[in-house]
């Protein structure tokens, strides 16, 4: 009998399966047709509203909470917004508030925030069969920064594959370590599978109630989390050149400018973390410890500060030089089409590239035998004057509605959220419903790139039909 009763069985699904997307196609249509009339931009910002959305229905399902746990509406939106924009930052203890079954649909938002909206959602696309336009093709462009619509269907593909993998093979790798420290494996597999997500994604959330301070003297843990979080942060179009380049399909193949921008300025800022770190801290909250605990405690901070937003050390014992460092690293975040935020790395790059030339005489940046375009100068230098006017409203906003706070504080919580990294120094539940939102924003702003930011509040692009006469003004 049973092998007649499953196939029934299945038809069940399938039709309650096709039920239910005919009712959402229902719902999804007018929302989709009044965003094809968006810019590309605009559309981008409207999905991310509509995940954020989502995600608030996910975590507020029955079950999700532990057994007699209630959070208020504003919470579950908070938790939402720091999980989609794979932040971390949260007013409440995640391992005390959800079931197992809400660990998990937190770990489906964190995906949805890692991989991006327009990923996942071409990937979901391709399954079904679905043609990707050109329309498609846009939005996938401007949400990983891309310069041309050719082959980025393609690097959807790798990006989630790539993803994934990493992914498991962290969660295999931590889940094997864990079992030694709890009782059954189903509970070193939740574990490990949390933190590898937690960790590729650079969400910053924990579900061991004290981040990885427990993980203080284990170095394997360390490292592999810093691994996770360097390959989720540098970019994925990196790791899909590293890869093109391990396959040797390609004699001839060649590293992209952007990557070995990326790449050096990503290990340089990761080098001079670390230095300043060590030494901010050698005589201070680092007295007492052994060479080797206290270079990995620096080690740790400094990749975990672009983005990943966890911690081995409690850094509320480190000086205000130490945090005001760390804010900076959180400000310059992650690597453009990755999964982190902040101006990005080759934002401080460029801008930096182009003081030293400028410095010396020249008009244009010349790098690894190419120049860089004036254009990316342009955008860079306005992506860094906004985030600082925005940084520096948020901190004015914060301390007024937030009077008790200490503003080192504050501006690590504000760098922490716009950088998408997850930090705190212990004042997140201290927020108002005022500070609440202000932090949402910017956590939002963070995820969605402050290129896409600027152009959703530009609107639609228009060529100039006649110019002026130019002429000089005095500068300095």
């Amino acid at each position: 009998m049973q092998t007649f009763l499953f196939p029934s069985f299945f038809l069940r699904i399938e039709r309650r399966l096709e039920c239910l997307l005919k009712g959402l196609d229902c719902f999804m249509n007018p929302f989709i047709r009044r965003v094809r009339k968006l810019t590309p931009a605009q559309a981008i910002v409207s999905y991310y509203f509509l995940a954020i959305a989502f995600s608030v229905l996910l975590l507020r399902l029955p079950g999700v909470h532990q057994p007699g746990v209630k959070i208020t509406f504003i919470d579950s939106i908070f938790t939402a917004v720091s999980a989609v924009s794979v932040t971390g930052l949260s007013v409440l203890n995640v391992s005390e508030t959800y079931s197992t079954f809400g660990i998990f649909m937190l770990m489906l938002v964190l995906q949805l925030g890692g991989i991006g909206i327009m990923s996942l959602g071409t990937f979901i696309w391709l399954v079904v069969g679905k043609k990707i336009g050109l329309r498609e093709r846009q939005l996938i462009m401007m949400d990983h920064n891309q310069h041309s619509l050719s082959g980025v269907v393609n690097l959807i593909i790798e990006i989630i594959k790539i993803l994934l993998l990493i992914e498991a093979i962290g969660a295999l790798l931590l889940t094997l370590y864990f079992t030694q420290f709890y009782d059954t494996f189903s509970e070193a597999f939740i574990q490990g599978l949390f933190a590898s997500v937690s960790a590729t994604t650079n969400g910053g959330f924990d579900i061991t109630g004290q981040s990885l301070i427990m993980f203080h003297n284990d170095y394997f843990v360390q490292i592999i989390h810093m691994m996770l979080i360097i390959l989720g942060a540098i970019g994925f179009p990196v790791l899909i050149e590293v890869k093109a380049f391990l396959s040797n399909k390609n004699k001839n193949f060649r590293f992209s400018l952007f990557t070995k921008i990326t790449t050096v300025t990503f290990g340089l800022l990761l080098l001079v973390g670390t230095i300043v770190i060590l030494a901010l801290e050698m005589f201070n909250s680092f007295r007492g410890m052994s060479w080797h605990e206290a270079f990995f405690t620096a080690l740790f901070q400094s990749v975990s500060s672009r983005s990943g937003g966890l911690v081995t050390f409690d850094i509320t014992e480190f000086s205000q030089g130490t945090n005001i460092f760390m804010s900076a690293l959180m400000f310059i975040g992650a690597s453009p089409s990755s999964v982190g935020g902040g101006i990005r790395t080759t934002t401080f790059a460029i801008a930096i590239l182009f003081l030293i030339n400028f410095a010396r005489g020249k008009n244009e940046i010349q790098i690894f035998n190419r120049e860089i375009q004036l254009i990316d100068v342009f955008r860079s230098y306005a992506v860094i004057i906004l985030a600082i006017f925005m940084v520096f409203v948020a901190t004015i906003a914060l301390s007024i509605s937030e009077p008790t706070l200490p503003i080192t504080a504050i501006v690590f919580e504000i760098t922490s959220a716009f950088g998408t990294c997850g930090m705190s120094l212990g004042i997140t539940d201290q927020l108002s419903t005022f500070g609440k939102f202000l932090i949402m924003i910017l956590m939002f702003i963070g995820r969605v790139g402050l290129i896409s930011f600027l152009f959703t509040i530009g609107g639609r692009s228009t060529k100039t039909k006649y110019q002026f006469p130019k002429e000089r003004v005095i500068i300095g």
